[in-house]
């Protein structure tokens, strides 16, 4: 009986203790509301998802922008105003914003504001790093395409100043934009070339043909203006074309170079090459 009144004792002591030490609770292991069947699959559509998560339950508000806020903060334009006494109609109508009283004679064009953009005559005229004066470029665009030519110089609108020779390839002095062309390695001295201070922009801008105003009796016998290269053109191509030809003389099979035309052959792929 005494060994089993000790037994009782102990278990009567260890309960209360167990009690204590409560062991606490588990949550539930976070997981989407709609499995994934397959990579990409989920086993509910997006409608049935719209309905398990509650969605129809909560309200949206969709933020209100600036232009909505200055609509809400808009002053009225007219105001009526209250006015003492019997004979003075009891109201009357105050504008906000009043207007100038003095106007200027003439209308002074107002300078409107760009957000910093420069006009095109004032952008930076950049030119890459492959191409300088003497560089040998293929020609990509134009009824030039594939004929190497002669860089001389970038003009003020960007735009660069080539030429064939005329006389190797039949490519006179025009103007290329810089990313129509290939530069290659290949490269001359042209310090000794002097070219015409004239050869700018507006050398080469081409004029407008206009048809004739037609006189009695030759309504149907006008035709419009031809182009016509002009004797100055022709002096320049020549002067530029001789110095150019005593250089190219110089370097050995460089004329052969310039008189043929690029192309790619079966099997030979452009970004494999070495200009």
């Amino acid at each position: 009986m005494a060994g089993e009144t000790k037994e009782q004792a102990a278990a009567e002591k260890k309960e209360p203790m167990a009690e204590d030490k409560k062991e606490p609770k588990k949550g539930q292991r976070h997981c989407s509301r709609n499995p994934v069947l397959a990579r990409g699959i989920g086993r509910y559509s997006r409608s049935a998802m719209f309905a398990r998560r509650a969605m129809y339950k909560r309200k949206y508000y969709a933020p209100v922008t600036k232009i909505e806020k200055k609509l809400k903060e808009k002053k009225p334009y007219i105001v009526t105003k209250p006015v003492g006494g019997d004979k003075n109609g009891g109201s009357r109508v105050v504008k906000m914003r009043k207007m100038p009283r003095y106007y200027p004679t003439e209308d002074v064009p107002r300078k409107r504001l760009s957000h910093g953009n420069k006009p095109f005559s004032q952008h930076k005229r950049r030119l890459r790093k492959t191409i300088t004066p003497g560089t040998i470029l293929i020609l990509l665009t134009g009824r030039h395409r594939c004929k190497r030519v002669v860089f001389l110089k970038q003009l003020d609108s960007g735009l660069l100043l080539v030429s064939g020779p005329l006389i190797l390839n039949r490519v006179p002095l025009r103007r290329v934009h810089q990313k129509f062309v290939i530069a290659t390695s290949t490269k001359i001295d042209v310090s000794t070339v002097k070219l015409p201070k004239h050869l700018t922009d507006s050398y080469f801008k081409r004029k407008r043909l206009r048809r004739p105003k037609h006189q009695e009796g030759e309504i149907f016998d006008t035709e419009k203006e031809k182009y016509q290269l002009t004797e100055q053109r022709k002096k320049d191509q020549k002067a530029v074309d001789c110095q150019l030809m005593s250089v190219i003389k110089k370097v050995p099979q460089l004329r052969g170079y310039l008189h043929s035309t690029f192309y790619l052959s079966k099997g030979v792929y452009p970004h494999k090459l070495v200009f």
